[in-house]
């Protein structure tokens, strides 16, 4: 509707991706964006919504996923794991109704939100929204949070999201994108047995941070490495936090373009990253602290 860049992938194109560089299993959730988001608003850059379609956010699209993976491509499904799609400040008492009846016909192993880009505020989960909080603990589901450190944004910063981490000790949070590398906000993950952080995106975002934009931490707050090797900070952030780290493409979205910004990488330049860790750091950020999350001890 506005131009940006990714718009959308493919299962059976990721999936190809995935193998090529040795991934098995991956997480899945729908793109960003919803049916009953007013698309006239959405053309000139504004959020609302509409309630046209089918009057409950993500309704379609969560649905719709899950069929696609496990009723088109069945013999494919044991490699992904489905995330639903929350918005937290709309009608948040529909959606967990509609979550209630999706987990009796479909597998579902987390919930995805991503605040920012709904205008949608993450300080709502707590309050109004705070069922959505009470479904993922007693289907002991973990949350995979989008982060922002941007004042400008006031939708999803780290900050916010750390503070609702905290309030609910029995559900487990990732803030997604190395919490822009704000280094307080990475300590206070180490402190909280609840919370880690992915490198999603990691190769744009440390472009972000050699042209020091403000979609990363910017000055003292910075957590210091080279940014213009992103090799260099990825294993800076693996032996800072070995517990914590959790590696993610965030793939199409590991490259980005707008009419203001482009950012590009690939998959195999986020895999390639990966692979620089050494072998004990990689086993943690890809395998054991992606299960402490998903699962719980």
């Amino acid at each position: 509707m506005n131009g940006w860049s990714p718009y959308a992938l493919g299962l059976p194109e990721f999936l190809a991706e995935a193998e090529r560089a040795g991934i098995d299993r991956a997480i899945v959730f729908p793109f960003v964006s919803y049916f009953d988001l007013d698309m006239t608003e959405m053309r000139t850059g504004n959020v609302s919504f509409s309630g046209t379609f089918d009057g409950v956010p993500y309704r379609f699209e969560n649905r719709r996923l899950l069929e696609e993976v496990y009723r088109l491509h069945p013999k494919e499904a044991h490699r992904v794991m489905p995330f639903l799609m929350a918005d937290p400040g709309r009608h948040p008492v529909e959606q967990v109704d509609e979550w209630n009846q999706l987990i009796k016909e479909f597998k579902v192993f987390g919930i995805k939100i991503q605040a920012s880009i709904l205008k949608s505020p993450i300080t709502d989960l707590p309050t109004k929204s705070r069922g959505m909080l009470d479904f993922a603990e007693a289907h002991n589901l973990p949350l995979l949070i989008h982060s922002s450190i941007d004042p400008a944004d006031q939708w999803s910063q780290c900050a916010d999201i750390l503070r609702v981490a905290a309030s609910r000790p029995k559900v487990r949070f990732v803030l997604a994108h190395s919490c822009r590398f704000d280094l307080p906000s990475l300590q206070r993950i180490a402190e909280l047995p609840n919370a880690w952080f992915d490198c999603s995106a990691h190769v744009i975002h440390c472009e972000c941070a050699v042209r020091d934009l403000p979609a990363v931490s910017v000055g003292g707050s910075r957590f210091p490495s080279d940014y213009a090797s992103p090799e260099t900070v990825l294993r800076d952030l693996a032996w800072a936090f070995p517990e914590k780290l959790i590696w993610g493409s965030d793939a199409p979205f590991y490259s980005y373009a707008d009419p203001k910004m482009q950012l590009k990488s690939s998959y195999a330049r986020e895999i390639a990253c990966l692979e620089s860790l050494p072998a004990p750091l990689l086993e943690r950020v890809c395998h054991l602290n992606t299960l402490a999350w998903l699962h719980g001890n």
